[in-house]
């Protein structure tokens, strides 16, 4: 059909002719547009070595261009329509940009969803990789803010400007309204410039109840699956007010640290006779320490006694080993020669001020695996053997008096009693 032909029809007849020509000519167009990118763009999409280039031709991103279509085919071709008077294609036109801004608003939001999703498949493949979920919420939220306010000023037929200019005069309402919002972006961006903090990174934050996974960060939010399997909720803004651990450098390390004291009963520290000291030379861990340290003293005690012969025979004169220095000898030898500890890192055993609870021998040492079940498992065979081989060098663990130990105490009391 012809505009020569819809000339012979009454005027409101041959606009109405062709307001239809013109829709039905949109959305033709737009389903050739779609038929084609959807046909035609993935044939070649797969062999594109550039990553960006084959999120850009996303098809959920075909579709929203094809969108676009029908909106500008109005806008264009609307002044062609007969008989139309000026303030209905004037109306229309702008709807019809109006729209426009919408589908293009829409297609920046594809685009931005489609670099989201790209960006948590390599998180799956690679823990370095940063989250931009929340720049993609950002990016989305001020497209969205520019496509009303452009939508808005075609309508009413008014330069963006002009709302802009009171849009300024709102500042402070905006600012309080979106208090959050700025300073969750705020932190989110200090958070992944500096590096402090990932998807899949183990946070422990007291103040709020978290100790898990960071599971998704968010514009506004950090979701953290706690060990329990409950989900702690955190503004991301708190984490840049208030302070958290974060266990990467212990993943990243590749050791996870042992650090607990072993407390033993001061009263059973004593020198150790010969007769003990040859028994112990028996253990091959502690024989070089033996050896060394027995020649040490040995040329240290005759030395003084050459020099002081009348102070000799008084024992707290001369050198001597105890049992509680041989114990911990044995436990650094012991924890150089266990498979399971990282050599590379702190290794000792170390002694502790002397408390009520006894004196500490505290384990300090890094396993050579992260991994939950297999430290602690490491952890409390190191500590099952340590505490056993007490009694071989005298020694007692400390412990506080139970309710049986009150009863045992009790019987030898009356049997004593009973005797005399």
């Amino acid at each position: 059909m012809t505009w020569e032909t819809l000339e012979k029809f009454e005027p409101w007849m041959q606009t109405a002719a062709g307001l239809a020509a013109l829709v039905l000519l949109a959305y033709a167009l737009r389903l050739v547009v779609r038929l084609a990118l959807l046909q035609i763009v993935p044939r070649f999409r797969a062999s594109l070595g550039a990553v960006w280039l084959r999120t850009l031709l996303d098809n959920r991103i075909l579709v929203r261009v094809a969108q676009i279509v029908p909106s500008l085919v109005v806008q264009t071709g609307i002044a062609a329509v007969p008989h139309l008077p000026v303030i209905a294609s004037t109306v229309i036109r702008n709807v019809a940009i109006a729209v426009t801004a919408l589908q293009v608003a829409r297609l920046l939001c594809a685009i931005m969803d489609s670099i989201q999703e790209a960006n948590e498949s390599q998180l799956e493949a690679e823990q370095s990789t940063r989250s931009v979920k929340s720049y993609v919420q950002l990016g989305k939220m001020l497209v969205m803010v520019v496509a009303g306010i452009v939508m808005v000023a075609t309508l009413i037929d008014r330069s963006p400007l002009i709302l802009l200019s009171g849009l300024g005069a709102m500042s402070a309402v905006l600012m309080l309204v979106f208090k959050d919002t700025i300073l969750s972006f705020t932190a989110g961006v200090q958070l992944a410039s500096n590096d402090i903090l990932r998807v899949g990174d183990w946070l422990e934050m007291n103040q709020v109840g978290a100790d898990g996974a960071v599971v998704d960060m968010a514009l506004n939010t950090v979701k953290v699956r706690n060990w329990d399997n409950t989900i702690t909720t955190i503004p991301t803004w708190r984490l840049m007010s208030d302070s958290f651990k974060n266990w990467r450098g212990m993943s990243e390390s590749g050791g996870r640290r042992i650090k607990r004291p072993l407390c033993i009963d001061t009263t059973s520290v004593r020198f150790l006779t010969r007769a003990e000291i040859a028994e112990l030379s028996h253990i091959a861990l502690l024989r070089p320490y033996l050896e060394s340290k027995v020649a040490e003293i040995t040329a240290y005690n005759q030395d003084f006694s050459a020099k002081a012969p009348d102070m000799a025979d008084e024992i707290v004169n001369l050198r001597q080993l105890t049992n509680i220095g041989t114990y911990r000898a044995y436990c650094n030898a012991y924890l150089q020669a266990h498979p399971k500890l990282r050599k590379d890192m702190t290794l000792m055993a170390r002694a502790m001020e002397p408390t009520n609870q006894g004196s500490p021998l505290e384990i300090y040492a890094f396993t050579d695996t992260t991994a939950w079940l297999e430290y602690e498992a490491i952890q409390g065979d190191i500590f099952d053997h340590l505490i056993a081989i007490l009694p071989e060098f005298g020694l007692r663990v400390f412990q506080v008096p139970s309710g049986n130990d009150m009863q045992v105490a009790l019987r030898q009391h009356e049997v004593q009693a009973l005797q005399r």
